[in-house]
């Protein structure tokens, strides 16, 4: 008989019945909430006359509209945004009726939802975990079934238990191999979208394995795993094992005899040898450089030091939308990226605003100073905990005495839903995970890249041509 994937293991775990049309029903584990996404969804129960199926199952925290510059005594009221500030009072209302356990705004475990279900020891391997954001793909790293779902499935999930989906087919990347000096996940996840383009994983579960996963931490596996959306996938994740389980140990709350018996059931949640992949990829890491964003899809991504493509070794269709991506930019055919003059620097957002995040960046920083060509460089915690750990090292000292602003948790300048937007034709260096026109505000240019390359970029106010 041939092996499992560990998608098809986790898949059999929680299917509950399949469909004549191809879908099927599972069971979900792990619900997320945010204020962005639940507002229809509990409207929809009301008018249904409808509660949530497990109460317990269900974790709520404001995270994409709220302002970042706030102290303890911020409340909603002090939000300016009208929609904004509506969704996160519906949240805390809704969460108050239907008894669903919420870390409000001011709460010190408040924070994006993908940095805190870890941390807290909420997400455990061999979970099935969805939350109306695409990124909850970032929990596949523990070897959970992990994934965005619309505001619809998040009412049926909350009145159900339960999801109607179609199984994906089965996609292995194999990273090999050891780092350069200054190359991080984000560089390597970069790399693989440039690779294999935004659409490359449509219609798989991407699991990543190699060396390389196997010698990186958790923080960076959640980082691959955040951008597997980006490649096109709806599902990535990476086998159990010691490092898994080790982080999972640190986080839980759960008695150690309960913890122990899980624990055996973890390490079952791998790949069989003998697993067949419906696609399969291998990568030297050895050969990745830091890599940018040019353009305005992920997929347009260079090496640090690369010019930008010429359109003219493309067909009329492809030159079209780089052509259109360099008007949008103000770039043009081979021109360099250290050329480039940056205006902002954003670190944050679910792909790399966690400890490890901030360490690299301020190992960077210290000792340094932001540009006096930057308008603003900001980071983001993406948790109350990060915060809270950033400072009990002093990293926040760093940032601060270099030139950064030093802000509470938030999705922040990921994307345009709150204050921390860029104005008409400002650039950004992001650590974020979208590059989209008007992502991170109307008109704004974004560049992709890691926190260390962020941080060099805020020194030097422009990319650097050596690393």
């Amino acid at each position: 008989m041939m092996g499992y994937t560990i998608y098809d293991k986790l898949w059999s775990e929680h299917l509950i019945r399949p469909y004549d049309d191809g879908d099927s029903l599972i069971y979900i584990d792990r619900h997320f909430l945010h204020e962005v996404t639940s507002p229809q969804a509990f409207e929809g129960l009301k008018k249904k006359s409808l509660k949530p199926w497990r109460i317990n199952a269900n974790i709520a925290t404001p995270d994409h509209n709220i302002p970042t510059i706030r102290d303890n005594e911020f409340n909603i009221d002090n939000i300016e945004d009208d929609i904004s500030k509506l969704q996160v009072v519906e949240l805390d209302k809704n969460c108050d009726d239907f008894g669903i356990k919420l870390f409000e705004i001011n709460s010190s475990n408040q924070g994006i939802v993908h940095v805190i279900g870890p941390e807290l020891g909420l997400t455990l391997p061999g979970m099935s975990v969805v939350c109306g954001d695409s990124h909850t793909s970032t929990h596949g790293a523990f070897g959970c079934l992990a994934m965005g779902i619309g505001t619809s499935e998040v009412e049926h999930v909350l009145a159900t238990q339960s999801l109607k989906v179609r199984k994906l087919k089965n996609m292995r990347i194999n990273f090999e191999g050891k780092i350069k000096d200054g190359v991080s996940s984000k560089d390597i996840v970069l790399y693989l979208i440039r690779k294999i383009g935004t659409a490359g994983g449509t219609g798989y579960a991407v699991e990543f394995a190699g060396s390389y996963i196997r010698d990186i931490s958790m923080e960076a596996r959640m980082t691959i795993c955040n951008m597997s959306i980006e490649a096109g996938a709806k599902v990535g994740l990476v086998s159990v094992d010691a490092t898994t389980i080790d982080y999972v140990k640190k986080h839980s709350s759960l008695p150690k005899n309960l913890l122990d018996r899980a624990t055996e059931k973890w390490r079952t949640l791998q790949t069989d040898k003998d697993a067949k992949f419906d696609k399969e990829i291998n990568i030297d890491v050895s050969e990745i450089n830091p890599q940018v964003t040019w353009g305005t899809s992920p997929e347009m991504v260079i090496d640090f030091n690369e010019k930008v493509p010429s359109s003219s070794f493309f067909d009329d269709e492809k030159r079209k939308s780089l052509d259109l991506a360099k008007s949008y930019m103000g770039l043009s055919d081979n021109q360099e990226l250290s050329d480039l003059d940056f205006d902002r620097v954003f670190i944050g957002s679910c792909t790399n605003s966690r400890i490890e995040d901030l360490r690299e960046a301020a190992e960077v920083l210290k000792g340094k100073k932001v540009s006096k060509s930057i308008q603003e460089a900001i980071v983001v915690p993406g948790s109350g905990m990060v915060k809270e750990q950033a400072e009990k090292e002093g990293i926040h000292k760093i940032f601060i005495e270099a030139g950064f602003e030093w802000r509470a948790p938030g999705c922040s300048m990921c994307l345009g839903m709150n204050p921390d937007q860029l104005s008409p034709y400002e650039r950004c260096a992001s650590t974020s995970n979208r590059n989209f026109e008007g992502r991170q505000g109307n008109l704004g240019r974004t560049h992709l890249m890691s926190p260390k390359m962020a941080a060099l970029t805020a020194i030097n106010g422009r990319i650097v041509k050596e690393i």
